[in-house]
């Protein structure tokens, strides 16, 4: 029986161009995954893994970076999020530069995007077989409290991924893949601090998912130690960035952009043949 491979992509706003970066190199080497858990950013980036356009990723963030209308302040004063919808989720997919959403729907992939309930304050797993379709769903899983509108769906009111499961590790394991590739996107050893943001003033009539946020650096510390268990017991590979670049959420710097880009490309390179041993591994 084939193993089945599940790839794990943590957020980081703009640090998710490292993922991209891992991406690429896995769509040019042919190194498949089964399923993807993304994100936050590894949500909005990672549906390229499914669609099949290499490259697309860093291209537009380039291109639009500095754009007024595609995220940043300007957007986040006029519309209310600092992620621009219409730009984001209607322009840039449809007619900048095009979604495959056709080989999104029928490469053999299944892509999970992970999303905070804000009712319940627990993270939801969204199967997205049809990114047309659902792509309100990576938008929510992008929408980083503070600076993002809840997104609602279907009568539920959703925020960033990251709040309720920012790495899911946890969840590929119940799900019985038999291989992992989790990629981060901060250097090893990196853990929160408590931000003491107040929560409570903005999200009050959520106290489920107020009560989540306030513990998130809690519970991210706890699956970086889990992470590390696993990956000192080769459970797992663990692609992580091998130097630190600092970035603003919503880098406007086109050379950090790349640079970041550039080093997912390098050490996934390097990890390539530990990578396909761990693939082919019984």
């Amino acid at each position: 029986m084939e193993q089945k491979t599940a790839l794990v992509l943590e957020g980081g706003a703009m640090r998710g161009l490292y993922s991209a970066g891992v991406l690429d190199v896995f769509m040019e080497n042919n190194i498949k995954a089964d399923v993807v858990f993304g994100v936050s950013a590894g949500a909005l980036f990672g549906i390229n893994y499914k669609s099949r356009q290499m490259g697309r990723a860093l291209r537009y963030n380039l291109k639009y970076a500095k754009e007024k209308n595609y995220m940043g302040l300007y957007s986040l004063i006029t519309t209310g999020d600092v992620m621009n919808r219409e730009f984001c989720f209607n322009k840039l997919v449809y007619e900048l530069d095009k979604l495959d959403f056709e080989t999104y729907k029928t490469y053999p992939v299944d892509f999970y995007a992970v999303v905070t309930n804000l009712e319940t304050g627990k993270a939801e797993y969204i199967k997205i077989d049809d990114a047309k379709k659902d792509m309100e769903y990576f938008r929510a899983s992008g929408s980083m409290p503070f600076v993002s509108k809840p997104v609602e769906i279907n009568g539920n009111f959703y925020l960033d991924g990251a709040m309720g499961d920012a790495v899911p590790l946890k969840k590929a394991l119940e799900m019985n893949f038999e291989k992992i590739i989790v990629v981060l996107t901060r250097p090893s050893g990196f853990r929160k601090k408590n931000t003491h943001l107040p929560y409570g003033l903005l999200y009050g009539k959520f106290p489920n998912f107020v009560e989540t946020a306030k513990n998130s650096y809690k519970k991210y510390n706890e699956t970086m130690d889990f992470i590390e268990k696993c990956e000192a017991e080769k459970r797992i590979i663990v692609l992580r960035p091998s130097e630190t670049v600092r970035m603003q959420r919503i880098e406007k710097n086109l050379a950090k952009l790349q640079k970041i880009y550039d080093l997912g490309v390098a050490d996934s390179k390097r990890k390539l043949d530990e990578i396909r041993e761990y693939l082919n591994s019984r």
